[in-house]
């Protein structure tokens, strides 16, 4: 089975950095993208970055310049730094991991107090 194991989201104030980690394990095949998805309060679920087998990485606007996915491919790890956090990026965080399948973390808590 595959498993999406997320870490590091929690509470920080306006200004501040996060560092999210999604390690996946099991039996992989083909995998295409790996992202991350953000969902806040009475909001719909959010493409927030991408990254391609490839390596190219795509962000939404409101995050352009303070967030920056990266990959560990020796770890099956995707990561998502996030520095200057604004109260609007409070959101539960979920890991996507595309491949032939497609695989969701559990979701990490990320609140950032004003």
């Amino acid at each position: 089975q595959v498993q999406l194991v997320e870490s590091g989201g929690g509470l920080v104030q306006a200004g501040g950095s996060l560092r999210l980690s999604c390690e996946a394990s099991g039996r992989i095949f083909s995998i295409n993208a790996m992202a991350w998805y953000r969902q806040g309060p009475g909001q719909e679920r959010e493409l927030v970055a991408s990254i391609t087998s490839g390596g190219s990485t795509n962000y939404v606007d409101s995050v352009k310049g303070r967030f920056t996915i990266s990959r560990d491919n020796a770890k099956n790890t995707v990561y998502l730094q996030m520095n200057s956090l604004k109260p609007e990026d409070t959101a539960v965080y979920y890991c996507f991991l595309g491949a032939i399948f497609d695989y969701w973390g559990q979701g990490t808590q990320v609140t950032v107090s004003s």
